[in-house]
C-alpha cells in the first residue's frame, strides 16, 4: 500500500502539469486569468507553450536512460532504488510549485525563461524518481499474477492523481469566494497548485520508509555497460512494439487530458468547475471496472483487453470533435458524462495491464541475458510516455491557433481527430506483441 501511495504522489504532480500548464499560461479568453507568455505561431504551426512542453520533455528523454542505468548498477545498504526516490520527491514537488510562479504578471521575456529553467528542473528531478520506482515492479512482484496485482494497485492510485488534481477548480473558487481572504484569481490558482504538490511531495516519501528494499526486493546490480544496456534493452522486439504502441497511447491521452477543460468551457459552454466532478466520475467508474479488468486478464489475456482499450479510446476521440454542436441531441452536460464514462472502461484497462506486460517482458530478457536491466525497461517505457506526452501537448497546442474560444473552436475540434489517429497506430503496434510465447517462454526456462 505505502508502494502505491507513492504512485499517488508523482501522478499528482505529473497530472498538475497535465492538465494546467497550458491553461494557466495560455487561458481561453474568458477565463478570468492573463495570458503570461506569447501566443504567436512559431513556424506558423508551433506556439510557444507547446515548444517550452516539448524540450522540457526531451530533456527528460535524455535523463530517463542515464537515471535508469545509474539505478540499475547503483549497490547501497538501502538498496538499488529508494535512495533516488528519496533524493527526487521534494525537487520535484518544489519545482511542480514554481512553474505557476512566474515573475511578471503580464507576457514577458522574464516568463518565457523562468518557465523553461523550472520546466528543466522539474523533469529531471521527477525522472529521478519514476523510473526506479517502476523498476520495482518486477523486483517486488515475484510471479505474474503479483506483478498484475501491483499494477492494479497502482494504478488505482495513478487515477486519483488525476482526479485529485482535476478538483483544483473547486479549490480555487473556494479561496476565490472568500472574500476575507481577498485573492485574486491568479493567486488562488497559485496556492491550490501549491498546495496540491506539498500533498504529492508527503505522499511520494511513503514507500521512502516503507519498502525494505533488500528484504522483499530480489536483484541483483547491473554490471553491463551503459551502451551495450541500451543496446540490447531496445534490440529486445516485443518491447519495440510495446513502447512504440505506448508512445502512440500516451500522444492520444495526454491530448484529452489537456483538452478536457477546453472541451468542457468552450464547446459545451460549461463552467470549469464541471471538469472536477467529471473526472471524479472517471476514476469512481475506473475503480469499479479493476476487479473484472483484473479477472478478464487472467482468463483472456492481457493484450485483447489493451487492443480493446485502444479502439474504444478512438471511439472517445471522435466524439470529442462534434462535443456540442447544435445537431446532436444529447444535452450538453450528458456529453461530457459521456465522454468520461465511456473513456473509464480504456482508462481501467491500459491503467493496470501496460506495467505488468512490461513486467513479463523485463522478466523473460533477463532469464534470457542474465542482466537485470528492470530500470532501463521501465525507462525505456517512461521515454516513450514522455515523448508522447509531449507531442501531444505541442500538437495540441498548435491546433489551438486555429481557434479556441467559443467564436471559432477549431482547433479545440480539431483535437479529436488527431487523438482518434494515433490511437489506431497503436492499435496497429501493440498487435505485433507476441505475449502467449512471452509467457510460455517464461514459463519454460524457470521450469528447466
Amino acid at each position: 500500500m505505502s508502494y502505491a501511495i507513492g504512485q499517488f504522489g508523482w501522478s499528482l504532480l505529473i497530472n498538475i502539469i497535465g492538465t494546467w500548464l497550458v491553461y494557466f499560461y495560455l487561458p481561453p479568453k474568458d477565463a478570468g486569468l492573463p495570458i503570461l507568455i506569447t501566443d504567436v505561431a512559431i513556424l506558423g504551426i508551433l506556439n510557444t507553450i507547446g515548444i517550452i512542453a516539448s524540450l522540457g520533455r526531451l530533456w527528460d528523454a535524455v535523463t530517463d536512460p542515464l537515471v535508469a542505468n545509474y539505478s540499475d548498477q547503483l549497490d547501497t545498504r538501502w538498496g538499488r532504488r529508494v535512495p533516488l526516490l528519496a533524493a527526487g520527491a521534494f525537487p520535484s514537488a518544489l519545482f511542480c510549485f514554481l512553474i505557476f510562479f512566474p515573475p511578471d504578471s503580464i507576457v514577458s521575456s522574464k516568463n518565457l525563461v523562468w518557465l523553461v529553467i523550472m520546466m528543466v528542473a522539474f523533469y529531471f528531478f521527477l525522472t529521478t524518481y519514476v523510473t526506479p520506482y517502476f523498476a520495482l515492479i518486477p523486483e517486488l512482484g515475484h510471479t505474474a499474477n503479483e506483478r498484475l496485482n501491483i499494477s492494479t494497485y497502482i494504478s488505482v492510485t495513478y487515477f486519483l492523481g488525476i482526479a485529485i488534481a482535476a478538483q483544483a477548480p473547486v479549490i480555487w473558487n473556494s479561496l476565490i469566494a472568500d472574500e476575507s481572504l481577498g485573492l485574486t484569481k491568479v493567486e488562488a490558482v497559485q496556492y491550490t497548485l501549491g498546495g496540491l504538490s506539498f500533498l504529492a511531495m508527503v505522499c511520494m516519501y511513503f514507500p521512502v520508509f516503507a519498502v525494505d528494499e533488500k528484504k522483499y526486493c530480489q536483484s541483483e546490480p547491473s554490471t553491463v555497460p551503459f551502451k551495450e544496456a541500451m543496446v540490447l534493452t531496445f534490440k529486445n522486439k516485443s518491447f519495440l512494439f510495446f513502447a512504440l504502441s505506448d508512445l502512440a497511447y500516451f500522444l492520444s491521452t495526454m491530448v484529452l487530458q489537456t483538452g478536457l477543460i477546453y472541451y468542457i468551457t468552450v464547446l459545451l459552454g460549461k463552467e470549469e468547475s464541471l471538469v472536477g466532478l467529471l473526472m471524479i466520475v472517471l476514476g469512481v467508474f475506473s475503480f469499479l471496472l479493476y476487479p473484472g479488468v483484473n479477472i478478464m486478464a487472467r482468463k483472456y489475456g492481457k493484450k485483447k483487453l489493451v487492443l480493446g482499450g485502444f479502439f474504444i479510446f478512438f471511439c472517445v476521440f471522435c466524439f470529442c470533435s462534434v462535443m456540442g454542436m447544435d445537431w446532436l441531441p444529447i444535452p450538453k452536460v450528458a456529453q461530457g458524462y459521456i465522454v468520461v464514462l465511456v473513456a473509464a472502461i480504456p482508462m481501467a484497462i491500459l491503467g493496470i495491464l501496460p506495467n505488468a506486460i512490461l513486467a513479463d517482458i523485463a522478466e523473460l530478457d533477463a532469464l534470457k541475458t542474465g542482466s537485470q536491466r528492470e530500470g532501463l525497461f521501465y525507462a525505456g517505457r517512461t521515454l516513450m510516455q514522455k515523448m508522447g506526452q509531449t507531442l501531444g501537448i505541442l500538437i495540441f497546442s498548435s491546433l489551438l491557433l486555429l481557434g479556441r474560444d467559443t467564436s471559432n473552436p477549431t482547433g479545440i475540434r480539431a483535437t479529436g481527430p488527431a487523438a482518434a489517429f494515433f490511437c489506431l497506430v497503436a492499435i496497429y503496434l501493440f498487435s505485433k506483441y507476441k505475449e502467449k510465447e512471452t509467457l510460455e517462454e517464461i514459463d519454460r526456462i524457470k521450469g528447466a
